[in-house]
Order: C-alpha cells, then structure tokens, then sequence
C-alpha cells in the first residue's frame, strides 16, 4: 500500500498537471485577460509631443460629411500645419486611406502639399485572409493570415511621402492588446507599422535610434504598452481649425502630429487593453503605440510551455502541502502565492515581461478551497469513525482527545507504547453458574460485567476486550496519559470494592454470589490495530500483557496481584505486602515477584 506522503504527492502531481493542461488550453483566457489588462495597462504620464487633430463632428459641421471631402481639405490642413517655419511639425501622420485616383488637380495638389516639406507620412493597409500554401516538397498547409490585397496611396502621393500600414490584429476576445510590427507582401516588400513609420521619421529629425528592438512573434506582433485612455492625445483641435486659420500653431512645433477620424459616424474605433469600456479611435491607437517607441516601454511575452512549466511546479507543491498541511500554515501559503503571484507579475512587467496572472493565483486558490474541503470532510469523517470506534471502549474524556489529535493518534498498524494492562476474572463462575436458568448466568455476568467496564471508564482506560467472564483494560494507549498505572490501580480498587455491593445484590436476587480476582502490571508493548483486513481489533500484544494476564489468574478472589514493576514505579503511594517470586512465566528462567495491593496510602 502506497504511503500517505507519496499518495498525497500523487494526487498533487496529477491534478496540477490537468490544472497547467486546462490553462494552456485556455480555458482561462476570459479571466486571465481581464486580470492582464487590469494590472498591466494603466495611464502614465505622456511627454507631451504627441497631438491628435480629428477629422470630428465639428469638421464635418463645417466643411460638409466626410464622404464628400475632395482631397483638397487634407492639403489645406497640411499647408496650414506647415505654414509658419516656427512652428512646422516635426512629422504629419495622415491615418486616412488615399488610394487610386480621383480628380486629378486635387490629386497633385495633395501631393504637393504632402512632399513640399517632407515630413508627411500616409496610410496603407493590407487585407488578409486564409490561403492554402503549398510548399517545395509537395505538402501543404492554412494560412490564416495571408496578404489577399494590399491598398496604398496613388503613386503622386506615395512618390512624396513615407508609408505605414494601419492594420491591427485583435486577440481571440475581440481586444486590441498587439501592433504589427510590420507586414511582408508578397512581392517582396516588407511595410512598417504606420506608427513605427512616423517614429522613424521623428527619430531622424530628433536624432533618436531609428531602428528599434522591438521583441515579437512570427507575426511580426509585439505587445502594447498603452499610455494614455482614449482622449489623452486629444486636446480638441480639429481639422475645421486647421482651414480656418484658427489653432495653436506654436503647440506643434517639431511634435508628432496625427490626423485621423475622431467621430462615431465614421467607425474607426477599437477596443483596447488600457479601457475595454470605452472605444479608442484608431488613430489614438497609432499615437499610443509611438509614446511607446519614444519611451522604449517594450515588453517580451513569456513563452506559455515556460509558465506552463512553473506553474506545474509551484502548484504542485502547494497543493501537496494544503493536502497534508495544517489549516494556518496552508493559508499563509495560499496568501503567499495568490497574492505574491500577482505582484511579481505586476514587478516583472515593469521589468519588461509580460506573463499570465491568473494562472498561479487561480490554481493554488482553487486547490487550497478544494484542499479544505476535502480536509475538512475527511476530518469529519474521521472524527465520526473514531467516535464510533473508541466510544464504546474509553471514557468520553478519552474519545474527546483523540478526535483532537485526529487519526495519527491511533497508531494504525501499531506502535510501541509503555503502558498498564488490567485483567479481572470471576472467580468459580462455572460453579456458581449450576443451577441457575441461561437467562439468569447472562444477567448476572452483564452486571459483573458493567461494574468492572464503569471502573475501566471512570479512571480512564480503554477497555480492550471481553473473553468470556474475564476482562481486559489498558491504559496510555491509544493517547498518552500522565499517571496511567496509578489509574490502572484505583481502577482494580474500585472493582473489589464494587464486587462487595453487587455480592450482596446478587445473593437476594439469585441466592448466589461472584468475587473477582486482579491482575495489573505495566511495561512496553505493541498497540494498535491487530488483526486482517476483513477483522481487526483495537489491541495490545506482547510479554507486558502476558504478565498480566498470569497476575490475574493466580489472584484469589477479592485480591489484587500487581507486579515489582508497578509497586516500584507508585511507590509509597499505595499499600502492598510482597508475596515473593510466587509466578514462573513460560521461557523466562527467573520468576515474577508478586505484590498484593491492599489499598491506596492516602486512605490509611
């Protein structure tokens, strides 16, 4: 049979391994990302050289529905941008799709426009959809994402200016937590992230790095690092400003500007890890994702199979110490990891990783509840299954402590115990038994026999067995007690003093009599459950019950017979008288001295 320790450590592993399974399969992704974005997306402050201009409900008041713009209002906004060398942007990102041709003044004079400072840079967008890829050795294979079309600006345009693509690729919960780096077309051109495009721009202007170490998956994704709630680079200018002549030129001067929808009508909105409630634009999206380049804030995503890896570990152990654990150290264990788990989380993203935070709060939480529960029943069960055991054999106060100390106290399987050992027998029971009816014998031997167990339990002692008219009863098994062979000894008083009353009884009622004969002596023992699997008792074996069990057959009726061994350890406590090596023991040379108790010192 599989030990406690190592059947616990079984459990531990293989639940922890169906927990790590269940999160690597996402079944707690909802709840993982909603955490994620709660603890790792909050607003910071922002440098201040990033502004949005929308294309806003005012504009649109002003100029007409954005359907109807021609191309000439996105040139007079970049001529007024432009229009005092003081204050002249740094970069224009224009988040507005130009593409083919349409009339062609307009078109060259929004190139014009566009190329006349150098410091525009234009929206493109790829549109992707699955494909099947077949490869050079005949196997094939689905692309999700493969580039089905690629839009970007007419060539007037795109000749003057720089180019970013504006795709975003949202998580399987429909939240936008990752940008892409860049995309590779098909024809070979790989087109950078319209964010990161005009970064480069600005960088060249500013003399910052203008390639970046951005750490990203086959996709090309990286995380996102968001700064600001939606409206945070918006300070309420608009494009109807920009043509009336009426903005803070001075506001913009060598800054990052971002041109771009900003009204519900015109459905260019998502929703994003720092405020899933409310919808950010999308050009509050690319402005976010530039606070982050200036700032350097990327993040490195830990490989799943890691965390997986150590968060088979860590639950694992905890969930075999919340099994075999006590209640408060298991709860500092469980505080420990649940809310440690997060905050290391919290302290490693401001170190530059990003992991799961539910998985290792949300695992050892589960098992400790599940830990408790379980311990909790088996407790109960336990303490019922003692109780049921123990109540008809020890005294209440007995029962009590052990289901205190719970099942480890029983010695299951058995253990060696120092303890006193009673045996009491009628004497002449055959011959007082001629000539009374069966019903008659039981009755008198249930009365002898309640006597002797009231004595056992009133100091007590556990009563071992019944063997006919002889009973057995031990003390210091199966919990310790303090002075368990003076309790033994008052326990043989009491039945020779109870013998006396009951005589009298039994001599009205049935015209006979019983005496009994005592045996006790005390030393080292086997205790415990003796026996099979199908039929165990609760016993004690061993040459100190043996011993016992010669002291009480030699006893004469009324007498107590206690051995050296117990006389020398009560001392003048109680009164004896020795009778000498009166007892040979079967393969023992030297015989048993025998002391008759005749009472406690106390009472003379």
């Amino acid at each position: 049979m599989v030990n406690k320790p190592i059947r616990n450590a079984m459990v531990s592993l293989l639940l922890s391994a169906l927990f790590t399974a269940a999160a690597l399969a996402g079944l707690f992704y909802q709840p993982d990302q909603m955490l994620s974005d709660w603890l790792y997306q909050q607003p910071k402050a922002l440098d201040g050289n990033i502004f949005v201009i929308g294309i806003d409900e005012r504009a649109m008041e002003d100029i007409g529905p954005y359907q109807t713009w021609g191309r000439d209002v996105m040139a007079m906004a970049l001529e007024a941008l432009n229009a005092d060398p003081d204050c002249r942007p740094a970069v224009i990102g224009i988040d507005v799709l130009y593409t083919g041709e349409s009339d062609p003044e307009l078109d060259a004079y929004l190139a014009e426009a566009a190329g006349a400072y150098d410091n525009v840079v234009v929206a493109s967008v790829a549109n992707f959809d699955a494909q099947l890829v077949t490869q050079d050795d005949g196997s094939f294979y689905m692309q999700d994402y493969a580039i089905a079309s690629y839009e970007e600006p007419y060539d007037a345009l795109k000749a003057v200016t720089a180019q970013g693509h504006i795709n975003a690729m949202y998580d399987q919960d429909g939240v936008l937590r990752h940008g892409i780096l860049q995309i590779d077309l098909p024809d070979g051109r790989s087109v950078p992230l319209f964010a990161y495009a005009i970064y480069q721009k600005y960088a060249l202007a500013a003399g910052l790095p203008v390639e970046l170490e951005v750490p990203t998956d086959s996709l090309h994704r990286f995380y996102v690092d968001f700064s600001a709630l939606p409206g945070g680079f918006y300070d309420g200018v608009s494009v109807a400003d920009l043509l009336s002549g009426d903005f803070p030129a001075e506001l913009f001067a060598d800054a990052i500007v971002l041109i771009g929808p900003y009204a519900p009508g015109l459905s260019d909105y998502v929703t994003t890890a720092i405020d899933r409630a409310s919808l950010m634009y999308g050009v509050e999206y690319q402005a976010n994702i530039i606070q982050q380049m200036l700032q350097h804030s990327f993040k490195r995503e830990v490989s799943d199979l890691v965390q997986a890896a150590a968060l088979f570990v860590i639950a694992a152990a905890c969930l075999w110490v919340f099994i075999g654990g006590r209640l408060f150290p298991s709860t500092l264990l469980w505080a420990a990891t649940a809310g440690g788990g997060v905050l290391l989380c919290r302290v490693l993203y401001g170190a530059g990783w990003v992991l799961h935070p539910l998985w290792l709060p949300l695992g050892t939480t589960l098992f400790y509840v599940g830990a408790v529960a379980v311990n909790y029943v088996r407790a109960s069960l336990e303490k019922r299954r003692i109780s049921e055991t123990f109540k008809r054999y020890v005294a209440p106060e007995i029962v009590g402590e052990l289901l205190r100390e719970g099942a480890d106290s029983l010695g299951l399987g058995g253990k060696l115990c120092d303890i006193a050992v009673l045996f009491v027998d009628i004497r002449g029971f055959t011959t007082m038994s001629e000539g009374l009816s069966p019903e008659e014998v039981v009755s008198i031997l249930n009365r002898y026999l309640s006597l002797t167990t009231d004595c056992i339990m009133k100091n007590q002692g556990t009563l071992d067995k019944f063997v006919g008219d002889c009973t057995m009863a031990i003390w210091n098994a199966p919990i310790a007690q303090e002075d368990y062979v003076m309790k033994a000894c008052q326990a043989a008083l009491d039945m020779v003093e109870g013998s006396r009353a009951l005589s009298r009884q039994l001599m009205d009622q049935f015209g006979r009599t019983v005496s009994f004969g005592v045996g006790v002596h005390c030393g080292s023992a086997v205790v415990g459950n003796i026996g099979a699997e199908m039929r165990m008792d609760f016993t004690a074996i061993g040459d100190t019950v043996n011993t016992a069990a010669r002291l009480e057959a030699n006893a004469p009726a009324g007498k107590i017979y206690i051995s050296r061994d117990v006389a020398d350890r009560l001392g003048d406590r109680i009164v004896t008288t020795s009778l000498g090596d009166g007892i040979a023991l079967k393969g023992k040379a030297k015989k048993l001295e025998i002391l008759l108790l005749e009472g406690l010192a106390k009472d003379r």
